[in-house]
């Protein structure tokens, strides 16, 4: 006893009250304590604190990344998923708030998700991460550059859920003209850019729309 979540909670203390990286935190908790072993749940629960910089954001992609990774875990069957687990449809809410992009099909104009919905990824090796694979037109680099995401990876929207459960992967259709947007992996996708993303609800850039809300009123201008 004593030697992991005790250890867990004062390696993140002194994280928290000495300004340390999780690595020098745990360090020196070991230093004074030599039998302390902390297990790997708890020091990727570190990882994920230092990058969050040492406060709990659970609006920060990087949380809503690991909620859903601990979920698919825990719920094997991808059944009867928390509410909390969606973000809310667009369509529910009267107005989005003047400092977020609203997204909507670019067919049927149907609001999809907000920008607070995006999961942003580090960039991965673009096209070299796809060395076994045959790599023809766009997918190879250009002028020395990398290829950039085309897709945005989102948390799970209330309107994907009945696509989402019980299934591993699958397509995700608009919900009013069932036009393909994109699709999804509990086990995970990867993006244009090379990176692996888990889970993986993937909207590809080509079939959706910003709307921003303009300064003054709140008239939704569409970018082209």
């Amino acid at each position: 006893a004593g030697v992991s979540r005790s250890v867990a909670v004062v390696t993140a203390y002194l994280m928290k009250t000495e300004g340390l990286s999780w690595e020098e935190a745990y360090a020196a908790v070991r230093a004074a304590k030599p039998d302390a072993e902390m297990n790997p749940g708890f020091q990727a629960q570190l990882k994920l604190y230092e990058a969050m910089g040492c406060t709990v954001d659970v609006s920060s992609p990087l949380y809503k990344q690991y909620r859903l990774q601990v979920l698919t875990e825990c719920y094997s069957e991808l059944q009867d998923l928390p509410q909390e687990v969606f973000a809310a449809d667009p369509t529910s809410t009267c107005q989005t708030p003047d400092t977020e992009i609203l997204y909507r099909c670019r067919k049927c104009r149907r609001a999809l998700f907000r920008s607070s919905s995006i999961l942003s990824h580090t960039e991965g090796s673009g096209p070299t991460a796809f060395a076994h694979k045959r790599i023809t037109g766009s997918a190879q680099l250009r002028g020395g550059g990398r290829e950039t995401c085309t897709s945005y990876f989102t948390e799970p929207v209330q309107w994907m859920e009945p696509a989402l459960l019980g299934v591993l992967e699958g397509q995700l259709l608009c919900p009013k003209c069932a036009s393909k947007l994109g699709s999804f992996s509990w086990r995970g996708e990867r993006c244009s850019c090379g990176r692996w993303v888990t889970p993986a609800f993937q909207i590809h850039k080509s079939r959706v729309d910003e709307a921003r809300t303009l300064p003054l009123g709140n008239i939704q201008a569409a970018k082209t």
